[in-house]
């Protein structure tokens, strides 16, 4: 039987990430190539307490729940959330099955084929595969290592009627670059003055290796939201990175009437996300001081960070170039002009470590000499070694380029 799909499937791209974990799966590989955190650091006792406390206690946590997602724990996170400065109802939130499906809710209630949005490059390649599975007419605006560049936004934002931009402005995905608060600031204030949505992604905000936490620039939502009237940010959050992913909990924020269409349109896609997951996470945070464990995975990620940093500087010198992030799980490597990390990827494998090629992070015109690294998920005793097979790699690459 010859099945005749959509022809929305033509624009389905695969996930080089999931398709490079595949390739990795039984192999004696270090992978920095997922975005994955340390499952040694997941608070594996204090889950398993929770869900026996929900299971022991409510035989009402097995039934069907509200599609916005269980009220106490909407509270617990609006209340962290005022904490960070977004002044969030729990009307305006809404519970998904990790911050992805918050972004293809999203763009399901907003975009036709053909509508414009606006993204920085690189970004979050799988943000890039939502928008291409609704069609979307995606245009990149101009960023340097402050942020967007306001001149080159406004330019767009007068000559292509966007519906909405996408951006990760706090701890990049896969750049691990952080925007100033003057451009954040001004984007908030552009897209205010277009009537245009801004989804901030922010997985990774609480992951910062600065102590001082108070340094750290205000969210976009934050910003938004202290000029008053309706909201034009719409906010994602997730507990993947900072309690485990497997929970797939996440949060959206946005305007009252907005988060009313996602949850018809959640309601079409799954009814509602896991509810045991839900209030397991609710007991969560009733007992387990979460902010201590924040802290924790933060010092151990900037230790991470900052041994691959090193090994990198040691092996490569000037050979190599990439600015050590703030926070949050990547490292951005630019190697020499002339070389393809996607070619240098199977040279990799063979010699045990994996990366992600940089330019399937780009929508149009990719940079192909750079690479994202993941630190997070490496134990420490590990990172020099893969740094050293990734220079064997690379050796074995440049001779076979002076081969040719």
């Amino acid at each position: 039987m010859k099945i005749r799909f959509a022809e929305m499937t033509n624009h389905l791209g695969s996930s080089a990430v999931r398709d490079i974990l595949k390739l990795t799966q039984g192999k004696d590989i270090i992978s920095l190539a997922g975005g994955l955190p340390g499952e040694e650091l997941f608070p594996a006792d204090a889950i398993r307490e929770a869900y026996s406390r929900v299971l022991s206690s409510d035989p009402s946590a097995l039934q069907y729940g509200l599609t916005e997602g269980y009220l106490p724990l909407r509270g617990q996170i609006a209340a962290r959330l005022r904490q960070q400065g977004m002044n969030v109802s729990t009307e305006e939130m809404i519970l998904t099955t990790g911050s992805q499906q918050a972004i293809d809710l999203l763009c399901r209630v907003l975009l036709d084929p053909g509508d414009t949005v606006l993204v920085e490059a690189p970004t979050y390649l799988a943000a890039l595969q939502v928008l291409g599975s609704y069609r979307a007419d995606i245009r990149v605006v101009d960023s340097d290592q402050e942020g967007m560049v306001p001149e080159h936004l406004e330019e767009l934002l007068r000559s292509c009627s966007p519906k909405l931009l996408y951006a990760v402005p706090t701890f990049n995905n896969p750049t691990g670059g952080t925007w100033s608060k003057v451009r954040r600031e001004k984007v908030v204030a552009l897209c205010r003055r277009y009537g245009v949505l801004l989804l901030e992604d922010n997985p990774y905000g609480e992951i910062t290796f600065d102590e001082a936490t108070e340094t750290s620039p205000p969210t976009l939502s934050a910003l938004d939201r202290q000029l008053g009237a309706e909201p034009c940010v719409v906010y994602t959050g997730t507990f993947s990175k900072i309690v485990a992913p497997a929970l797939r909990t996440g949060w959206l924020t946005g305007p009252a009437g907005l988060v009313k269409i996602i949850a018809r349109a959640k309601q079409a896609a799954d009814l509602h996300s896991s509810g045991i997951d839900q209030r397991a996470l609710h007991e969560l945070l009733l007992r387990f001081d979460l902010e201590q464990h924040i802290r924790m995975i933060c010092r151990e990620y900037k230790s991470r960070m900052k041994l691959l940093s090193a090994g990198l500087t040691a092996r490569f010198g000037e050979d190599v170039s990439f600015l050590e992030p703030r926070g949050g799980m990547f490292l951005w490597l630019s190697l020499s002009p002339g070389i393809d990390t996607a070619e240098l990827l199977p040279l990799a494998v063979e010699e045990g470590v994996a990366f992600v090629p940089g330019g399937v992070f780009y929508p149009e015109q990719p940079q192909r000499n750079a690479m994202r690294l993941n630190f997070t998920h490496t134990r420490p005793e590990q990172l020099p070694l893969a740094v050293q097979r990734l220079g064997t790699a690379l050796s074995r690459y440049e001779e076979s380029v002076q081969a040719l």
